[in-house]
């Protein structure tokens, strides 16, 4: 009896080891890496033979983490240029 040999997406594996290093070394780019690779890993192992090919929850986990990371990042770019956009009408209207 032949039984199919499993193999771990290796972009799964990318995505989710650049998630994990966006939070800690690498912030904007790391976020970007575990996105692309999450998205090629799930549309590989969707496209596989059912069963052969393992990293889904990898490849979930390294979206997830690279999404809320680039939220975050969109966020106190928005708080930034709110705070200082606004220093700069009210320093502007102080007279």
């Amino acid at each position: 009896m032949n039984t199919p040999v499993r193999s771990t997406n290796i972009p799964a594996i990318v995505s989710l080891v650049f998630g994990i290093i966006c939070w800690v070394a690498v912030p904007f780019f790391g976020a970007i890496v575990a996105v692309i690779c999450g998205h090629v890993a799930r549309g590989e192992i969707r496209r596989a033979p059912p069963g052969t090919v393992e990293g889904d929850g990898m490849a979930v986990a390294g979206l997830i983490l690279g999404y809320a990371h680039l939220a975050l990042f969109a966020l106190v770019v928005f708080l930034f240029f709110t705070f200082f956009g606004g220093l700069a009408w009210f320093a502007t209207h102080l007279h």
